[in-house]
């Protein structure tokens, strides 16, 4: 019998040292698109997918997110004396019941792979999507939604993929194929950032995974390489090796590399636009912009 998921891991232990100074005292997962964090983005996608236990692996100086999640009694109670009910329902929805999310910190930045298995406890004998914040899909329906729906078609693990140019696979870890059944793909290896030239095909992995446990089981053997960092995508190939039982899933919907600065600007531009009450305003100062930086060169 296939296990539904119902876990959701959130790496966020990281320093956010590409926004510095906006992340010495904030954390970046809590910097706004419009006017949601990234963070939030991430929470609604899992809700979306059917998620109920939340598990963030978080390290110092991340309590910033522990609030953020937390009930505001005042605030909550101020909205409501003053009417402002639709602003109350948009706060609600940022409240977590309890029990319903955890905190684990990772003590030493040891890797993507580490923090997922700072986890395992939590996650036990269960299939588990692993999401990355940094990450932001714009899709009609949501990324893990759809992987979820692949998910209890192969009962197998599945990393979310999209094409990028020839040009780009060395940014990225890139799937070798055995099988294409667009959008699912069987897959025969992964290739962490090939050199120019060398990479299996254009597809490449990006920050959503629905993992099975046997993945806890390869975390638990893998010795740390290079600065003592565990990779997932370790793990994720000897699960290749030993049972081919991975899949990349092309899903439908665009990706911002919010882990950018260029990315942050274009989320929040693409966001920004696609809002009924901020896209009409926002995108006549757009158009102005653009006509005065010709109209200088």
């Amino acid at each position: 019998m296939k296990r539904r998921l119902s876990k959701a891991i959130f790496p966020v232990a990281g320093l956010g040292t590409r926004f510095l100074p906006a992340t010495k005292s904030i954390p970046k997962e809590i910097m706004t698109l419009v006017d949601r964090p990234l963070i939030q983005y991430a929470i609604d996608e899992a809700r979306a997918a059917g998620v109920r236990e939340f598990i963030f692996v978080t390290s110092r100086g991340k309590s910033a997110l522990e609030d953020y999640f937390d009930h505001a009694p005042e605030l909550e109670a101020a909205l409501r004396r003053a009417g402002k009910t639709e602003l109350l329902e948009t706060l609600k929805a940022t409240n977590m019941e309890s029990g319903a999310i955890a905190y684990i910190r990772q003590h030493r930045p040891m890797g993507l792979g580490h923090a997922v298995w700072c986890a395992r406890r939590l996650v036990g004998d269960e299939p588990f999507a692993v999401i990355l914040p940094d990450d932001v899909i714009d899709a009609e329906t949501p990324c893990l939604k759809q992987m979820v729906e692949a998910f209890e078609e192969t009962g197998g693990n599945i990393v979310a993929a999209m094409e990028v140019p020839p040009a780009r696979t060395s940014a990225y870890g890139i799937l070798d194929i055995a099988e294409d059944r667009d959008p699912l793909v069987a897959v025969r290896g992964m290739v962490e950032k090939p050199a120019p030239g060398t990479a299996p095909s254009n597809l490449a992995v990006i920050g959503r995974y629905i993992l099975t446990p046997a993945i806890m089981g390869h975390l638990n053997r893998i010795k740390g390489g290079a600065g003592g960092e565990i990779q997932l995508t370790d793990a994720i190939a000897r699960e290749i090796e030993e049972t081919g039982n991975v899949y990349g899933f092309r899903f439908r919907g665009r990706r911002y590399d919010c882990g950018s600065k260029a990315g942050f600007l274009q989320a929040t531009v693409a966001f920004g636009l696609a809002r009924a009450d901020l896209g009409p305003e926002f995108w006549d100062y757009l158009v102005e912009m653009v006509a005065m930086r010709r109209a200088a060169q």
